[in-house]
């Protein structure tokens, strides 16, 4: 209305509201009520010390605020090793070893409370150079350098998981990646392929020309066998025979003179010339 002062009324969110939403934002900024578990990990729950035995499967849970959250990896994993380990006859035989492993996802939470997140360190790596010393001590040095070696991987892999799967630990594969020898064992192994090779070598040679020896008394044998059949079936009468046949188509030939004379030795004809 014209003459009357302009009132502006103002509307405030009450203080409480404020306060409710800040102390909102803080619970979920401190106590952490959602808890995001990555792919091919499990989620341990620690509250206040207190460890749950039911982990959290991979996606976004809902905890109980101020819930720690350990996430562990249950994807394989490569451990490597280089061990310095004696053989039976007491040589230092230098192995490169890879270990492929992955934690049992149902004892992960008994491994974080016996053990802790430092796993690895605790259980993976000392029962692994356990196992490979008290397998490669029980071989050899050349047998470590020869066909062996797959062997032993698998003695080492049996061992090993004989000692960790108990503990939560799965075991995939155990490879052998080096097997470092002392330079003279090493020089000698060599040596003794070689010529084992060799021999090898010499061996078929030997058989390739003995095999060759037979067919060739085979081939001669064939042979004789049919020159001694030939030779059995021709007598002087079937010579005598033939000849005598020769001379009768000869002799019926319209464009041939013959003349005969006896033969004193066999009493055969002789032909001595003709014309057309």
């Amino acid at each position: 209305m014209e003459g009357l002062p302009e009132v502006r009324i103002q509307r405030f969110i009450p203080f409480k509201y404020i306060v409710a939403v800040i102390a909102v934002i803080m619970v979920f900024t401190i106590a952490n009520p959602i808890a995001v578990i990555p792919a091919g990990h499990v989620g341990v729950k620690d509250f206040f010390g207190y460890v749950s035995s039911a982990t959290l499967s991979p996606g976004m849970r809902i905890v109980v605020p101020f819930t720690r959250v350990i996430k562990m990896s249950i994807q394989t994993q490569e451990f490597m090793e280089v061990a310095d380990t004696p053989s039976k006859e007491g040589l230092i035989i230098n192995l490169d070893v890879s270990l492929l492993y992955r934690l049992d996802p149902a004892k992960a939470a008994e491994i974080y409370k016996t053990v802790g997140s430092n796993f690895r360190e605790v259980i993976v790596q000392p029962q692994l150079r356990s196992a490979i010393r008290e397998v490669t001590a029980s071989y050899e040095a050349k047998a470590m350098y020869s066909v062996e070696r797959e062997r032993i991987a698998n003695e080492i892999m049996a061992l090993y998981m004989k000692l960790t799967e108990k503990r939560g630990i799965i075991t995939d594969q155990v490879l052998l990646r080096k097997i470092g020898l002392p330079n003279t064992l090493a020089a000698a192994i060599q040596e003794k392929l070689k010529r084992e090779q060799e021999s090898e070598q010499m061996k078929f040679v030997l058989q390739k020309e003995q095999q060759e020896a037979e067919r060739k008394r085979i081939e001669a044998q064939g042979i004789a066998d049919f020159q001694k059949i030939v030779s059995s079936g021709i007598s002087p009468m079937l010579l005598e025979w033939k000849g005598i046949e020769a001379t009768e188509k000869l002799a019926g030939s319209s464009n041939t003179k013959i003349v005969v004379i006896g033969n004193a030795k066999n009493g055969l004809p002789l032909i001595l010339g003709g014309e057309k």
